[in-house]
């Protein structure tokens, strides 16, 4: 039997591991955190980070793996790329490209470099050269790790003191020790995830995206995204454009975007891998495409012949997380009969007794849903947190 390693075993992994399953692979997990609710469906669990590149190539030659996927993080994307071009295994970008896109400061000097549409930003990988810019800098602006996601390590800022103090903060929080300053947009938050077959665009699909009192962590999301067929044409050639450049493989190309009070889409973020939070049960809902299956087949190696069907994105769908205000012990969580009418599906692990030890990050389960039109999407998700009571001692 063939093996494949996937590099985590969270939730956000669990689609990867059981279509991995389904192609026929024994599957491989790993990760740093043994209790990961997903490795309870691999074939086997091996302790190992994922953003050590290095341990990864270990893993992988000793246990004579003939595939490699990434995981819901770039850190794992990158491990996947590095381990698979050391191994000489299809099915990724090169190490180079890999981190080009995802690494901030790399993919920022890029865009400029191509003419990609990405808010205009500038890098610092020490202390004093940023505080000697502060006040070059019209407020607000956003600082950025260069290396992590999930809104780890980002801040918004509204004058220098903000901004020296958002600095320190960033540039301890990342692994290379370098840091985004980059053009405050203002405008909606968007996702538009595409999948890629000799550099074109053959599927996408789009939501809006929502946070709940972590403003850069998206707990809620929607789609399509508000007005996509206006800016969809601009998005698509963004992304075909970065595929020619950097001759990407088949496979998915997710991109966050935020559109700004004139229409005009700006590229936030960039990534080349599953994404986070069981993203591709809502993909698989609205358009019919089996979005997890196809990361794992191109992340395979597998012929371009079979992504050929297609599938329009026809319904109104997305995905809560279920997340608390404050710190504490659950006692129960409650779902509002209202909401459950949109509910149809739902993937939950907390317990009575869990304790949340940062709220701010917690997931207590995750919700999917599907609406009868957008006014309703709107409508519930203004409304999802007094939808959903979470009782905390």
């Amino acid at each position: 039997m063939k093996k494949i390693l996937i590099l985590n075993g969270s939730h956000s992994e669990v689609p990867l591991i059981m279509e991995a399953k389904k192609l026929g692979y024994y599957v491989i997990t790993t990760g740093n955190n043994k209790e990961l609710v997903g490795h309870q469906y691999s074939n086997q669990y091996i302790y190992g980070d994922y953003s050590d590149k290095d341990k990864m190539l270990e893993i992988a030659v000793q246990n004579s793996i003939d595939a490699i996927c990434s995981c819901a993080n770039d850190f794992g994307a990158i491990s996947a790329a590095y381990v698979a071009e050391k191994l000489k295994l299809p099915g990724h970008d090169s190490y180079i490209t890999t981190e080009l896109l995802h690494e901030k400061d790399k993919f920022k000097l890029f865009a400029k470099e191509n003419n990609i549409q990405t808010p205009v930003a500038d890098i610092y990988d020490n202390l004093e050269e940023a505080v000697r810019a502060k006040d070059l800098y019209q407020y607000p602006m956003i600082i950025k790790p260069v290396d992590l996601t999930g809104g780890k390590g980002v801040s918004k800022v509204n004058d220098s003191f903000e901004y020296i103090l958002a600095i320190k903060e960033a540039l301890k929080k990342s692994r290379k020790g370098r840091v985004v300053v980059e053009k405050f947009i203002k405008g909606t938050y968007h996702s538009f995830s595409t999948f890629l077959v000799d550099g074109k665009v053959i599927a996408y699909f789009s939501d809006n995206e929502y946070s709940y009192i972590n403003p850069y962590f998206v707990a809620t999301s929607g789609g399509p995204a508000k007005n996509v067929n206006k800016v969809k044409e601009l998005l698509i050639h963004q992304v075909e454009l970065i595929a020619e450049i950097l001759q990407l493989v088949n496979g998915v190309f997710h991109m966050q975007y935020v559109m700004d009070e004139n229409g005009v889409p700006y590229i936030i973020d960039i990534t080349r891998r599953c994404s986070g939070d069981i993203y591709t049960e809502p993909v698989e809902h609205a358009t019919g495409i089996p979005w997890a299956k196809w990361i794992v087949m191109s992340e395979s190696g597998f012929s371009k012949s079979v992504f050929m069907e297609r599938g329009e994105q026809v319904k109104f769908c997305g995905r809560h997380c279920i997340m608390a205000d404050r710190n504490g012990k659950i006692k129960t969580i409650k779902i509002s009969d209202e909401l459950e009418k949109n509910i149809y599906k739902k993937f939950l692990w907390w317990k009575e007794g869990d304790i949340i030890e940062d709220y701010l990050t917690y997931k207590a389960g995750i919700l999917f849903m599907e609406y009868e039109s957008e006014g309703e999407m709107l409508e519930r998700i203004a409304n999802i947190k007094k939808l959903i009571d979470i009782q905390i001692e």
